[in-house]
Parts: structure tokens; C-alpha cells; sequence
């Protein structure tokens, strides 16, 4: 049984998340990792763990920002999309992209972003393409955008 979790730091999730994203196969686990144990997120921020059988299977976030410069007005964000190896094909970065876009929906947002390099992922869920972009980074991504009006919180 898969359950899914807004959280902040506290709660009971909150320490495992961290452990999976300090251990995981990605380069940018760690940057979440420590970004958490920071407590490094704005009030309404919040990080969405997907549990399976009790355990954390995989984590993203919903934030204000992402890779972009300043310069750009898009908020808010998914995030930090990660599934743990063995739960894969389990449809779970769907169900954490859904639930963190029905918060951001129920804060009032009419449209949610997120900054990839992947081609023809996020477009199964709903984004849509805006165009390439130069990161905060120095290299360039594609900044997608999903509009999530109405779009009902499955607690």
C-alpha cells in the first residue's frame, strides 16, 4: 500500500527521507539531504514522501523556486523527483507529482512548473513544454508547466 506525505521537518518520515536521499543513486539526493537537515524551506513549502509498506520509496518537493535565475517570475515547483531503484514501475514519481500539484493548487497556485533534462517524461503527466532555459547553473534545461486548476488533494 503506497501513502503519500506533505511534510515538514517533524515529521516522522522526515529523518528516513533524508537517509534515502543522502544514499541514493542520484548526484542531487544529497543536495536534498542537506537542504532538510538545514530545515532550509520557506513556511509553505513542504517535501512529499512516498511511503510503500511503511518504508520511503522515493521523495520530491513543492518550493518557490527551482534552477532558474531570479530573473523569472515561475513558482511554485516540483522538485527534487527521485524513486528508489526497486520501487520503480510502481507509477510513484505520478502519484508525488499529483499530490505535491493538488497542494500547491489548494494554496491558491493555478500552475505548477519543473526544470528537467528528460525527454518525454513529465509530458505523460500533464506539462507541457515552455521552452530551454539557462540555469542558475550555467547549463541550459527545459522548464515545463502543468496547470493544475481544480485539481483534487487525494489525501
Amino acid at each position: 500500500m503506497t501513502k503519500l506525505h506533505l511534510m515538514t521537518q517533524g515529521h516522522p518520515y522526515w529523518e528516513e527521507t533524508i537517509s534515502l536521499a543522502n544514499r541514493c543513486s542520484w548526484r542531487a539526493g544529497p543536495l536534498l539531504a542537506e537542504k532538510m537537515k538545514k530545515n532550509d524551506f520557506k513556511e509553505w513549502e513542504r517535501v512529499c514522501a512516498a511511503c510503500v509498506g511503511g518504508k520511503v520509496a522515493g521523495f520530491c518537493i513543492v518550493a518557490e523556486k527551482d534552477e532558474l535565475p531570479e530573473k523569472y517570475p515561475f513558482t511554485p515547483f516540483i522538485g527534487f523527483v527521485f524513486v528508489a531503484e526497486e520501487y520503480r514501475g510502481k507509477r510513484l514519481s505520478e502519484k508525488m507529482i499529483q499530490h505535491g500539484a493538488a497542494y500547491a493548487c489548494h494554496l491558491g497556485y493555478e500552475q505548477i512548473y519543473i526544470m528537467s533534462g528528460e525527454i518525454g517524461l513529465y509530458e505523460k503527466y500533464g506539462f507541457v513544454k515552455l521552452g530551454d532555459f539557462e540555469t542558475i547553473y550555467g547549463n541550459v534545461d527545459q522548464l515545463f508547466v502543468m496547470n493544475i486548476r481544480q485539481h483534487p488533494l487525494d489525501s
